[in-house]
């Protein structure tokens, strides 16, 4: 993702980030202009019976946390996944100068259906007391690209993706406080790279660069509401939906609460 030259900050400020599928991908390399970015697969780190959730399961993964849909309806696919949430405000977990990221997308695919992903989300960013955010999109296997649209923290994001076939698509990012959106119509870069519907995801995700992860910055929470998911003009929310948490190190990073079919928090640890 970042190369370890002396365009490192200047890159790393420029942004982006990538989503990382949980199972079945081997790693990519991504290029974003002069970012060399890389995808590697979420690990999953075990199941645990989450208290106070209804019974849901939740699972351990190295750099995800939110909710997957991993399978649509009977007879039906996932065509359009969108959420609100708020552009959170980055904060160095100690003094060590060194960039610190996190990034909330949604998304379409790349789960347990591995051959595509269409989505878009925002990036944090935090180095030398310097806070940066971004916006951008992606259908992979292409790589990802920047919006140009404005972001502060505390921004009232709406971001949607939706597809109309397998291989076209549109991504959407609403910044609802500064009254700015910005859509992008995408193609499926290859034959091979169409969607199949599969899966639904909303997620905080700690990403790569190269080989090793971006230490994840400290962000909060992230409030998700209006999680929503479309499957054969029917609508869906998070409950009966698999819960991640992020866990490195053994210890929890990221923890998903949810609170409503449509609400949930994703609280930093």
């Amino acid at each position: 993702m970042k190369f370890t030259t002396t365009i490192l900050t200047t890159a790393m400020l420029a942004g982006s980030s990538l989503a990382a599928p949980r199972s079945g991908l081997a790693e990519r390399l991504q290029a974003r202009g002069v970012l060399s970015r890389q995808l590697i697969p979420a690990e999953k780190n075990g199941v645990l019976l989450k208290d106070g959730s209804d019974g849901a399961n939740v699972e351990y993964s190295k750099n995800w946390a939110g909710v997957v849909r991993e399978k649509p309806p009977p007879s039906a696919t996932y065509t359009a996944v969108s959420a609100t949430f708020t552009v959170p405000t980055p904060k160095a977990t100690d003094n060590s100068n060194d960039m610190q990221a996190v990034s909330a997308w949604v998304g379409i695919d790349g789960d347990t259906y591995t051959q595509a992903i269409l989505q878009t989300g925002v990036d944090a960013y935090i180095q030398n007391g310097e806070q940066t955010f971004d916006a951008w999109y992606e259908w992979y296997p292409k790589n990802a690209e920047n919006f140009d649209l404005a972001l502060t923290a505390g921004d009232v994001i709406v971001a949607k993706v939706e597809s109309s076939s397998p291989s076209k698509g549109v991504a959407i990012i609403e910044n609802k406080s500064s009254g700015q959106s910005v859509t992008k119509t995408l193609d499926a870069p290859s034959t091979s790279a169409t969607l199949a519907g599969q899966n639904a995801e909303w997620i905080v995700e700690d990403f790569n660069s190269g080989r090793n992860m971006v230490p994840l910055v400290s962000f909060g929470k992230i409030d998700f509401t209006g999680a929503q998911a479309n499957a054969n003009g029917a609508s869906y929310g998070v409950n009966d939906a698999a819960l991640l948490d992020m866990q490195q190190n053994g210890q929890v990073k990221a923890h998903v609460e949810v609170s409503s079919d449509t609400e949930f928090t994703v609280t930093y640890q």
